[in-house]
């Protein structure tokens, strides 16, 4: 899941740059979870993929369809969450309310449903298939403000909805209106034109009138607070109905929480109902998502079936294809079956390409076993039942352990659990140790995939060992392939095709000049490449040092010499060459031990 970047881009450790998100188009919170879950859980039923399939073809048919569906779905949201908030008594009047809103996008898509019949039948079936649940959505209409506020007591419960309720709301309105009718009353009574009526938490309704005015004050006024500027004053009437506006106030609070309750009781007697309409809108979410996908991108409908081959004309990696768009990519083709081609044997620089194609198999075969069409010219998946891949290295510093150990430890999980069903994705195997050491592990792990009935998978296998190359003349069903690279007038270019063959040459003297090493350092490397080249591989002969700021001492006794003489330059990856230069320039640089 991680190194095939399902869920989160390996190098941000976020949602963009994965393939869930250039596949959620979805328009609701379920869908998108659907979604997920689909992509980690691929199908091993050819028939449900199928059924799948014959869904997104329908919708990727019908742009005007799901164009409606989608302008629906946008109004459900979370219902399953909403719904199970409501259950367990934790639902604002707002989440009713969207449950509400959500079962009036569903009536909509049962209408288009009804409208389309035999047009679309499959989405036709699917959407007249949806519970309405009219009960539950008539109760909601009839019970909840449409606008309703955030605490209750301040009209959460919608007029005419509750009789009782309606009589609260006229009596806190009448004495609101008696309290707003009084301050003209006392100005014209008192004589006192700045006299006032307010109210404060603290002390509730009070009449206020300015130091200066004090003297025409009714005796019936009673003092309630002194202010530097004036004097605020209660009367029994005043008091009277600040009561029986906070009695009412109290009751209505208590109405609408029992009246509220009521409503999420309903919505609870109906939850099994609720959650299985939330499932088949989630499904129809990921099914118009994936074929608008495959719209926007080209896909084709791969033909999947229980044959042993997995056979892709064209692919494409689906990430990097839409990440890349200012740059054309170079499709790439690939046939593995477990009575011919088992397995691909693919050599080539680093930077041409390879793990983009390792990876590209392996989201191809993962996309067409979730019902999803795929990006290539065509594409025939043979089921498999599971996907392995060991690409990267990675130390577990945490547990103590090496990154030739960690992958030592999942090319072991792959040779004790993999199937002839099975997809083995493998990238430079044995690279974690020296270089013979390497080179033994890797064949050997290749003659077992090859030779060992219980573990006949089919296999990527991407290699810097091109003494491996070999191995196609003692094993019938590997076949070797190679990243093509043109060379014009001392130019490289990695061409991205993956071509049948064996790469002669490894380039990592131009990805470390690609990479930013100093030209002194690339120079330097490339003549004691022609040495070693013209020495023969495998000697002990080192170069002779060249004149300079900096030189090899190989007369030293600080075993520079010795080190150079035992490199492997051309079986060595890009990382390892540029980390030993590196070390070998620093240490020169320092001079020779003492």
């Amino acid at each position: 899941v991680r190194t095939l970047e399902l869920f989160e881009s390996g190098a941000t450790r976020s949602l963009q740059g994965s393939l869930l998100h250039v596949l959620d188009q979805t328009m609701t919170p379920m869908g998108a979870r659907l979604l997920r879950q689909w992509l980690g859980q691929p199908l091993v039923d050819v028939g449900a993929i199928r059924a799948r399939q014959d869904h997104v073809a329908e919708a990727l048919g019908d742009a005007i369809v799901r164009a409606r569906i989608a302008e629906s779905l946008r109004s459900v949201g979370d219902l399953e969450r909403r719904t199970a908030r409501a259950v367990q008594r934790q639902a604002s009047p707002r989440d009713v309310l969207a449950i509400g809103r959500a079962l009036g996008a569903v009536s909509a898509l049962r209408e288009l449903g009804n409208r389309q019949g035999a047009a679309t039948p499959l989405l036709s079936e699917l959407l007249i298939g949806l519970s309405d649940n009219a009960d539950v959505g008539d109760l909601i209409a009839r019970a909840i403000n449409p606008d309703p506020p955030a605490s209750f007591g301040e009209g959460v419960i919608r007029t005419g909805f509750s009789e009782e309720l309606d009589e609260l709301l006229r009596s806190t309105s009448d004495s609101r209106e008696w309290i707003a009718g009084l301050e003209a009353a006392e100005r014209e009574r008192t004589g006192i034109r700045s006299l006032r009526v307010g109210y404060n938490r603290v002390f509730g309704y009070y009449i206020e009138v300015t130091h200066a005015n004090t003297a025409l004050v009714p005796p019936h006024y009673e003092r309630k607070q002194t202010l530097v500027g004036a004097e605020r004053y209660v009367t029994p009437e005043l008091k009277h109905h600040e009561q029986l506006l906070a009695s009412a106030q109290e009751r209505r609070i208590e109405l609408e929480t029992n009246l509220f309750a009521q409503v999420c009781e309903a919505i609870q007697n109906a939850r099994e109902r609720l959650l299985a309409t939330a499932a088949d809108l989630a499904r129809l979410d990921v099914i118009c998502s994936l074929a608008e996908v495959a719209e926007r991108n080209s896909y084709t409908r791969p033909i999947v079936d229980d044959g042993p081959a997995i056979r892709i004309v064209d692919g494409r990696h689906p990430v990097v294809e839409v990440s890349r768009r200012d740059e054309p990519f170079v499709p790439n083709s690939a046939e593995l079956s477990t009575d011919d081609a088992q397995i691909l044997l693919i050599t080539g620089p680093n930077m041409a390409g390879k793990s983009t194609y390792l990876r590209q198999v392996a989201l191809i075969t993962i996309l067409a076993q979730i019902g999803s069409f795929v990006p290539a010219r065509e594409a025939r998946i043979g089921i498999v039942d599971r996907v392995f891949t060991r690409i990267g290295a990675q130390d577990d510093i945490s547990s103590g352990r090496s990154t030739f150990l960690v992958e030592m430890t999942e090319a072991a999980n792959m040779l004790t659990q993999c199937t002839p069903r099975s997809l083995l994705v493998l990238d430079e195997i044995g690279r974690g140790t020296s270089t013979y050491d390497g080179l033994a592990i890797a064949q050997a792990v290749l003659e077992h995939i090859h030779n060992e009935p219980s573990a006949r998978a089919r296999t990527l296998f991407a290699t810097h060992y091109h003494e491996l190359t070999d191995l196609a003349e003692t094993l019938p069903r590997l076949r070797n392939y190679r990243m093509a690279v043109s060379e014009e007038g001392g130019k490289v270019t990695f061409l991205r095709r993956v071509e049948p063959g064996a790469a002669d040459r490894s380039y990592g003297i131009h990805v470390a000049r690609l990479a930013g090493l100093p030209a002194s350092v690339t120079r330097r490397a490339e003549s004691i490449l022609r040495e070693l080249e013209r020495g023969g591989h495998g000697t002990r002969r080192a170069t002779r040092p060249q004149p300079g700021s900096w030189q090899l001492s190989f007369i030293e006794p600080d075993g520079i010499a010795e080190e150079i003489r035992d490199l492997d330059l051309l079986s060595m990856s890009p990382l390892e060459a540029l980390t030993r230069l590196f070390e070998l320039q620093r240490r020169v640089r320092e001079g020779p031990a003492r």
